[in-house]
């Protein structure tokens, strides 16, 4: 059954912040993320096992990653062979972008488009899929309204016309889903995928690309959920773990 829970009223007071790399190099949604979990008797920027780590409560490891999975790929498969660890990752179900001169004025700000929900946690979770299966480890994904700051710098035009994100800000904690199991993984999958099934049918149940699809069936196969039962063509054809 998929473990949901909404956002709650965090505390907001803050253990004591040890002044090192760890705190001096996060950005300002890093920073929040972190503030908004924060509880007394909490310890922050600690080393555990020669990692910095974000906060570690009563034994429980908490990291917050709003960046790619691949860059703590070690970090998270080392801890939690000794540790329990919670992978707290960002999703902006709504997302404003900011756009600033080169003397940092205010030229735009427009809502984006672009939707995003708890499934979006697949694109990063290729890097580690099998952790789902082991009971050292959680992630919980919370959907968020951000502010993605951009400048524009005329020396990088190949790329959104010259406009660089510089950072991004949390506005709001819209809603939070805590991912323990393999089976609160598949539960992310919408209901009417036939099995077996391809990417295909996989692509057109999230309302995704291919590329997302092939994502979401590697993490599902990787962590147990899902195993490849023949091909059709060129096409795996996969079906869900305990059936015929």
């Amino acid at each position: 059954m998929q473990t949901k829970t909404r956002t709650r009223k965090r505390s907001k007071k803050a253990a004591p912040v040890a002044r090192n790399i760890g705190t001096l190099n996060e950005g300002p949604l890093h920073a929040s993320l972190k503030q908004s979990y924060l509880k007394p008797g909490d310890l922050v920027e600690v080393e555990t096992d020669g990692y910095v780590i974000d906060i570690l409560r009563d034994g429980l490891i908490i990291e917050v990653q709003t960046a790619n999975f691949s860059s703590i790929a070690r970090k998270m498969r080392d801890l939690v062979e000794r540790h329990r660890v919670r992978l707290v990752y960002p999703v902006a179900q709504a997302r404003w972008i900011v756009k600033l001169s080169k003397h940092g004025e205010l030229e735009s700000r427009r809502k984006s488009p672009k939707k995003a929900g708890f499934e979006e946690v697949f694109t990063e979770l290729v890097s580690f899929p099998e952790l789902i299966a082991h009971p050292n480890f959680e992630i919980e994904v919370l959907l968020t309204h951000e502010e993605e700051l951009r400048r524009f710098d005329s020396r990088r035009r190949w790329r959104r016309k010259g406009w660089v994100t510089v950072e991004r800000r949390l506005l709001d904690i819209t809603d939070s889903l805590l991912i323990k199991t393999p089976d609160d993984l598949m539960d992310l999958i919408p209901t009417g995928l036939p099995d077996p099934f391809q990417t295909s049918d996989l692509a057109r149940s999230l309302k995704r690309t291919r590329i997302v699809a092939q994502k979401v069936a590697y993490c599902l196969r990787n962590c147990g959920s899902i195993r490849q039962v023949g091909k059709d063509g060129n096409a795996v054809v996969y079906s869900r773990t305990g059936t015929t």
